[in-house]
């Protein structure tokens, strides 16, 4: 009996813990009907250093956000540790959220890895936002992550 209710409650709680963590997500983050990335595959950007449109067949959920994968290699990489493939501050600009804390569209085709994390980029016009992270990455960096953190609790 008391191993039975010790299970409920643990069971309430993981519920009640990921539909607060899929609520900040989907609110947050940089999706269009729930597709992250504009449909761009994640991993690819590790795998192949480029970016991969991805495919709706080979679709992955992480809390509320879905990601397309271009392969079943990366879906079943992306499951393992999606932490390590998703973008950086939700998928939305790097360098608009270190410069001013704002959420800016991103160009799925501009991006950077760093330290083995994935940041996207603005790019549009005459406006490209990479060169400018490049020019002050290591303070924008440091704005952008207390930003984001920020971002995150409002």
């Amino acid at each position: 009996m008391q191993k039975t209710f010790l299970f409920l409650v643990f069971a309430f709680l993981t519920v009640a813990v990921n539909a607060q963590t899929s609520g900040l997500r989907t609110k947050h983050f940089n999706i269009e009907k729930s597709i992250a990335i504009k449909g761009y595959d994640p991993v690819a950007y590790f795998t192949q250093n480029k970016a991969v449109k991805g495919n709706k067949n080979l679709a992955v959920s992480i809390d509320g956000v879905i990601y397309y994968c271009s392969s079943q290699t990366n879906k079943d990489l992306l499951v393992k540790t999606p932490s390590k493939y998703e973008p950086q501050y939700g998928g939305w600009c790097a360098y608009a959220m270190g410069a001013k804390g704002t959420k800016v569209e991103i160009d799925p085709e501009t991006f950077k890895i760093l330290d083995g994390k994935l940041y996207l980029f603005y790019n549009k016009g005459f406006t490209n936002t990479l060169p400018l992270w490049n020019k002050d990455e290591s303070n924008l960096k440091t704005k952008a992550d207390s930003n984001w953190k920020t971002t995150l609790s409002k």
